[in-house]
Parts: structure tokens; C-alpha cells; sequence
């Protein structure tokens, strides 16, 4: 329960017809009908009083109730919480000093998350998965405040880049007037736009600590950790975009096959070249990261797919179970690859599972569920023992033609290595679950072998 002193004191000044002492300006009453009680209004000082009432007296009950609130919020307590929401909802005076109070907190709980490792598009998923797409939508308006006290040259490129996918832009002309708008624009009353606000921030409170990845926000940024990358590198990205596409749509295994194989040809290129370029030019640039969503149902098989993609493309994949992501580690060109292919590999994995449509055991019970956990360990098993095979022939083959290769490739397996140590240092490495489902396996097994790879018999994803 929520301290019993503290929720006398705040029932106390919130209350109708309550009044308070105020320093040498003697009573003022909130909700009083003295005007200079309201936002903007003198305080006692002769100065303005940001949020209303007379030196605060508003806002700090506000505070005080908030404070209750998310007490109450994190202990389960329901009649505390009613209780709160209702107080906030139903201000005597100018409802706008609840309104800056939540702005303000919210503003400050964005920049906790940063500070605790959060991605703008990792904050944003995790809300929406978690709460709504209200709150979700409330964080992005957070999001764009909070961004906009930091200068264009102190942000990096991957920050803007993530901040333009989710549409983080400072709408409102007025901090006072925008949970006002945003409640019209959400057709809300202003208690659900109270009780969203605070089960945001209840949220935001319990983040996780996450690994950092590039630069924050007010960072001085040199050379950005993720650059543009040229109009050469932007074409092969988008031709292997478009294979892989095909490769999904199409209903023939031979067909995805060959189109999966040129896609695999260009990343393997693309890496290769990147490599010995940055070795000839002495480029010291570390391993980069990024976060790829993992998400139910059988997120467990998904992960271990992930992470036989990551290993095949030089890079690492480090799951986090609870928050339903996996950081990745490796160097840019690398990433790209390992995103891409574990994005379309998951598409021809699910539909092929889908296609086997729903199982039943000899008494007529569903075993569906078992016989897809047991499909995807089996096709992410195989495909793993695949992509092993061919990162070594495809790594002998530009061997024997290129004699510094093999100790780049060292070097950067090293680097990325040496991260993962880093950022993780207490990582440990989980047992699979166990499979119950005969079917699913060898069903699961054999649509990896028809999985979009090869063509000729040529394997050459590295």
C-alpha cells in the first residue's frame, strides 16, 4: 500500500475548497476563484508560476499524486490507482498543470532509457508489445521532445533514420496544449490520457539496462558508426532485397533456390570486398550492432535461427528472451546480410510450416503447436549445418585466389568476438527445449533442405 501519510497530505491539498498556507502570500486555495490561482498567474513572488497555482501549489500536489499513482501501479494496488487517476483527471483549477507534470516526466523517463541502453525503434516495439498503440503513440510524442533539445550534429545517423521511421516530430505548438490535442486526436477522455501516461511511465521505470549500440544523443559524432552507404552498395542492396522477394512469393522450390543463390552471391561479394578494403585502407572501425525483433510464437526456434544466420555471416547474435529481440554484432556489411537473410529464411520457414496445416495424434488431439516448436528447431538445425558447409567452401574457394583473406577474416572474427565479451561480459549460453515431435522434425528438416539457398548444387552464402 501506498504510505499512508504522504496519501493524507496529497488527499489533503488536492481537495475541493482545501487551502494551504503560502509562504507571506497567506491562503490560496486551489481551486479557489481568485484568477491568480490559474496557469500563468502570479505566484507570491510577483513572478509567473509555470503550471498554475499560486508558487506551485498545484503542480507540487500533482507531483505528489503522481508519485502515489505509480506507487499504487507497482504494487497492484487498484483502489489507489482509481483513486489517483481520478484526483488527476478531475483538477479544480487548470487541468493543464497535470498536463506539463506528465510532459515533463515523460520527457525525463525517454532520457533514462537512452542513458540505459534503448534504441528509439526498441522503445517504441517494446511499448506497443507490451501496452498499446496509445502508448505507443504517446512515447513517439515523448520521443520528438525529448530529441529536439538535442543539436542535428550531436545525433547520429542511425538515431535520425529511426526517428523518421517512427514519425518522432514535434506537432504541437504548446507543451500546455498537447496532451489536450493528443486526447482530441485519440478521441479520449483526459482520465484514459492520464492513465496512459502513467502506465507508460510505469514502463519506462522498469527498462532493463541494454547493451549500448553507437553513439547517444548529445554525443559528439565523428564518423557515424552506421554512414550512408554509397549509390554502389544501395543498388546491391536492393538487388538482393528484390531477389529475396521473389524468392518468398514464388510457389517453386527451384525457382527460390536460384533466386536465393544470386541474392547469397551478391551479400558474399559485398562482404568479401568490404573486408579486404577496409584491411588495404587501415581502417580501425570496430564491429557495429543492431537489434532485430524476435517475436511469438515459437520464438525459441526463431532465436536459434538467428543465430546460426548471424554465425554464418560473421556476426553474433545474443537473444534477450523476456524483451522478445536479439542484439547482433559484426561489422556493417555483415548485418545487413545476416538481417536480410534470417528475414527471408523466417518467411519461407513459416510458410512452409503453415502449408502442413493443422496435426492431430490418434485420438483426435491438436498437436499442432508441438509439431511447429519441433518444425522450426528442425529447419533453423538444418539450415545451420548448411550455412556451416557452405561459409567454409565459399571461404576456401575466394581463399585460393585471394592469399590475405583468411587472416582478415580472423581479424574481424576476433573484433566481433572481443565485443560480444565486452557488452556481455555475464552471457551464458541456454539449452534449447527439448522436441516432442517426431513429425515436426523431420517435416522441419526437409523444408530447410528446400529452402532457398543453393542452385547447381553450389552453396555460397559466404
Amino acid at each position: 500500500m501506498p504510505d499512508s501519510r504522504r496519501w493524507g497530505q496529497a488527499k489533503h491539498s488536492w481537495g475541493r475548497g482545501s487551502s494551504r498556507q503560502n509562504g507571506p502570500g497567506g491562503q490560496n486555495r486551489v481551486g479557489g476563484q481568485n484568477g491568480q490561482d490559474r496557469a500563468g498567474g502570479q505566484n507570491g513572488a510577483g513572478g509567473q508560476d509555470e503550471g498554475g497555482g499560486r508558487n506551485g501549489v498545484g503542480r507540487e500536489a500533482a507531483e505528489r499524486l503522481i508519485d502515489l499513482a505509480l506507487e499504487a501501479l507497482a504494487l497492484d494496488d487498484s483502489s489507489a490507482w482509481h483513486l489517483c487517476v481520478e484526483r488527476l483527471s478531475d483538477l479544480p483549477n487548470d487541468p493543464r498543470i497535470v498536463d506539463l507534470a506528465l510532459v515533463r516526466r515523460l520527457r525525463g523517463a525517454v532520457r533514462t532509457a537512452w542513458e540505459r541502453g534503448w534504441l528509439p525503434t526498441d522503445l517504441a516495439r517494446h511499448t506497443g508489445r507490451e501496452l498499446s498503440g496509445r502508448h505507443r503513440s504517446l512515447l513517439v510524442d515523448a520521443i520528438a521532445d525529448e530529441m529536439r533539445s538535442y543539436g542535428a550534429a550531436t545525433v547520429d545517423i542511425r538515431w535520425r533514420a529511426q526517428l523518421e521511421t517512427l514519425g518522432a516530430e514535434v506537432w504541437w505548438d504548446a507543451d500546455d496544449d498537447r496532451l489536450r490535442i493528443w486526447r482530441a486526436r485519440q478521441t479520449v477522455t483526459t482520465s484514459t490520457s492520464v492513465a496512459t501516461a502513467l502506465e507508460l511511465l510505469g514502463l519506462l521505470s522498469a527498462l532493463p539496462r541494454l547493451a549500448f549500440i553507437g553513439p547517444l544523443p548529445g554525443a559528439a559524432v565523428g564518423r557515424s558508426t552506421a554512414p550512408d552507404a554509397p549509390a554502389a552498395d544501395q543498388r546491391m542492396l536492393g538487388k538482393v532485397r528484390a531477389l529475396l522477394a521473389k524468392a518468398e512469393s514464388t510457389e517453386f522450390p527451384e525457382e527460390a533456390e536460384a533466386l536465393s543463390a544470386r541474392a547469397q552471391e551478391l551479400m558474399t561479394k559485398h562482404s568479401i570486398d568490404h573486408a579486404l578494403l577496409s584491411a588495404s585502407e587501415g581502417d580501425a572501425s570496430g564491429p557495429d550492432g543492431c537489434r532485430i525483433p524476435v517475436d511469438a510464437p515459437y520464438e525459441s526456434p526463431k532465436a536459434v535461427l538467428l543465430t546460426v544466420v548471424a554465425e554464418a555471416n560473421r556476426c553474433r547474435a545474443v537473444w534477450h528472451r523476456e524483451l522478445g529481440l536479439s542484439t547482433v554484432l559484426g561489422f556493417p556489411a555483415d548485418l545487413a546480410a545476416t538481417e536480410m537473410l534470417f528475414t527471408s529464411l523466417l518467411v519461407q520457414a513459416t510458410s512452409a510450416m503453415v502449408r502442413t496445416g493443422s496435426q492431430q495424434d490418434g485420438l483426435g488431439r491438436s498437436r499442432t503447436r508441438s509439431f511447429r516448436h519441433a518444425f522450426l528447431n528442425a529447419y533453423a538445425a538444418r539450415i545451420g549445418e548448411r550455412l556451416h558447409t557452405a561459409r567454409e567452401r565459399a571461404t576456401q574457394e575466394a581463399g585460393s585466389s585471394q592469399q590475405d583473406l583468411l587472416p582478415v577474416l580472423s581479424a574481424r572474427d576476433q573484433a566481433v568476438d572481443r565485443a560480444v565479451n565486452d557488452l556481455f561480459p555475464a552471457l551464458t549460453r541456454s539449452r534449447a527445449r527439448r522436441v516432442s515431435n517426431y513429425e515436426g522434425w523431420v517435416a522441419g528438416r526437409a523444408a530447410a533442405d528446400l529452402a532457398a539457398l543453393h542452385s547447381n548444387d553450389q552453396i555460397s552464402p559466404r
